[in-house]
């Protein structure tokens, strides 16, 4: 069986493109990694990729934006919830006041015995910025929005999973996938992500039997998936096997994200998990290193399509 070794990216459906690349790079001071569309079907949607100026693994959200296309969706149980990134610790207080200054109303909160920063993209999805002192990323500076090194976001720290059946949640997170299970409390159960570079990385799951159903397609305001980096394909693919071999058969075949290779899994709880890793180009592959995320790329099965996408696209400014 393969191993995981951290996250790879989180991923999300959102409203407007220009709000979303301002809540990223404008208030949390992510750096823009890639700008392209969505791969699946035939809607012009853009796919926008935040994180590390050099857009490293375990650093990356990446967003549909569907206000144009007025695809929404509804967040409830049976789905991932809210999205978890890594600060400093001492770093929360810092950010309640920035978030709150820039409009964004932030609270800082306790849970597992971190403090953390609550507050919501424009479109509604719960985000969550987790003290952590067991982080050796390097925190993402980006002096231009004025966040310096001791206050920046160090990466991804996880993701919330709601669900109604806690123990078939608890089988496909500690055997499946596998994680390590470190928490089972009132709060909810915590499971620590493997990281070969000792980051700290987890998926917490609350229970929730009151809420209705989430949307599990792609729809705006809501959490699409949780990738998890396997490092390369072979990794992947023996992963893959052993989850299918379980008889957690809802699982895809390999999909070419162009940087990335992909398989997809619908855990029982109903959250969506990816195993991905990075190819050998990855974001140098249609941009020269040191300038990916300034232009607006396209696939090379989509270069027949190109000028309809970009008249279908909403309009934003990014910069």
């Amino acid at each position: 069986m393969g191993n995981i070794s951290g996250y790879h990216h989180l991923t999300m459906s959102t409203d407007g493109a220009q709000e979303d690349f301002d809540f990223y790079t404008k208030a949390l001071g992510l750096h823009s990694v890639k700008r392209t569309v969505l791969f699946d079907g035939v809607i012009p949607v853009y796919h926008l990729y935040y994180g590390s100026p050099n857009g490293d693994a375990s650093t990356i959200i990446t967003t549909f934006p569907f206000r144009k296309p007025g695809v929404f969706g509804r967040r409830g149980t049976n789905q991932s919830r809210t999205i978890m990134q890594s600060i400093p610790k001492g770093a929360a207080d810092f950010w309640v006041d920035r978030l709150n200054a820039l409009g964004i109303e932030a609270t800082k909160i306790t849970r597992f015995g971190a403090d953390r920063v609550a507050f919501a993209h424009p479109c509604g999805i719960p985000h969550e910025l987790v003290e952590s002192d067991a982080d050796p990323r390097e925190p993402i500076s980006n002096e231009a929005r004025g966040i310096g090194k001791a206050h920046g976001i160090k990466g991804i720290y996880g993701g919330v999973v709601a669900v109604t059946d806690r123990t078939a949640m608890d089988d496909f997170l500690t055997i499946a996938l596998p994680l390590q299970k470190e928490a089972d409390t009132h709060e909810g159960l915590v499971y620590r992500v493997p990281d070969a570079d000792g980051v700290i990385q987890r998926v917490e799951v609350i229970v929730d039997r009151e809420s209705a159903q989430g949307t599990w397609t792609l729809a705006g305001g809501t959490i699409h998936h949780l990738a998890l980096n396997t490092g390369d394909e072979e990794t992947q693919m023996k992963l893959r096997a052993h989850i299918e071999g379980l008889g957690f058969t809802d699982i895809s075949e390999q999909k070419d994200r162009n940087y990335f290779k992909s398989c997809y899994v619908r855990s029982p709880g109903g959250a969506l998990f990816e195993l991905a890793w990075t190819t050998p180009d990855g974001w140098a592959r249609d941009e020269p290193p040191g300038q990916i995320g300034k232009t607006l790329v396209f696939p090379p099965w989509f270069k027949d399509r190109e000028a309809e996408l970009r008249a279908g696209l909403e309009e934003a400014e990014f910069a």
